[in-house]
């Protein structure tokens, strides 16, 4: 009679409690720790996907950068010769594309992962929220890679790493988080206004020459240095080159404005993440 009982309870707890969104529904993250294997596994697909049926595989992940800092070296370094900080100008640039490319690959996977997974948002139910984290894998694989080919051209070119080495990876989360609350932002978008698809790879184009990727803030004139600090990667990429070789000058207002935006759309896109998502099924 007593394990009848017993049992009785056992089917009567519910197996799913239904309660109203709270105030930080949006980073619930013990449901997304309980999908942590889907969230791995779209990670790995997405690395896979990448470089399958390619001839050079992960040597692309080197040649982009370097081949971008070859042109912006010769450009801004042989042509306008602008100044290097006492840096080469190659090494100069190329410091600036591991950092851009963190921030520009997050924000460009991240703002079509909704739309680009159209068939599982439509027909399974997960957390959302797995979709842009998941593409997080696959640019620190890429920063990796980069970093290594970065640690044999400072033994190249004489310069050893800094103790502000430390900071690295601080300046890479916010970099990367930054990117990825645009990126919240975007894919929410995206799956009503599919036109942003086409605007986002021209916004990127415009805040790449805005940003300090193959000049320093030094090149730029004191006048004009106020507009130029208006965009946080300013902060970020500037304090990201000094945390690598220790060299050029950092405001600590200008990387606590940087942190500062970076926070805030990382938390505003989020509550639009987290509004949007229940008209994701039906809209896409």
């Amino acid at each position: 009679m007593q394990i009848v009982t017993e049992r009785a309870a056992e089917m009567q707890e519910p197996l799913l409690t239904i309660k109203p969104p709270g105030l930080w529904s949006p980073f619930a993250l013990r449901e997304v720790w309980s999908y942590r294997d889907l969230l791995w596994a779209l990670a790995v697909r997405d690395v896979k996907l990448r470089y399958r049926q390619t001839a050079l595989g992960v040597v692309w992940v080197v040649l982009q950068p370097l081949l971008a800092a070859g042109i912006m070296s010769f450009v801004f370094g042989v042509i306008a010769n602008l100044p290097s900080d006492g840096l080469p100008y190659f090494l100069l640039s190329y410091i600036g594309m591991l950092g851009w490319q963190a921030f520009s690959g997050t924000l460009t996977k991240a703002s079509q992962c909704i739309v680009g997974n159209s068939h599982l948002v439509s027909k399974v139910y997960f957390p959302r929220l797995i979709l842009p984290l998941s593409t997080v894998l696959s640019t620190l694989l890429d920063f990796v890679v980069g970093f290594a080919l970065l640690l044999g051209l400072m033994g190249i070119y004489g310069i050893r790493p800094q103790a502000s080495l430390l900071l690295l990876p601080v300046l890479l989360v916010l970099l990367i988080t930054l990117a990825a609350g645009l990126g919240l932002w975007v894919s929410a978008l995206m799956v009503t206004y599919r036109d942003l698809q086409y605007v986002i790879p021209y916004f990127t184009q415009l805040l790449f020459y805005a940003s300090p990727v193959a000049l320093t803030l030094s090149a730029v004139p004191e006048k004009l240095q106020i507009f130029f600090l208006l965009n946080p990667l300013t902060g970020l990429l500037e304090a990201f080159r000094w945390a690598i070789v220790g060299r050029g000058t950092i405001s600590g207002i200008a990387i606590a404005y940087s942190v500062g935006v970076t926070v805030l759309s990382f938390i505003l896109g989020a509550f639009v993440f987290k509004r949007m998502e229940r008209t994701f099924a039906d809209v896409i």
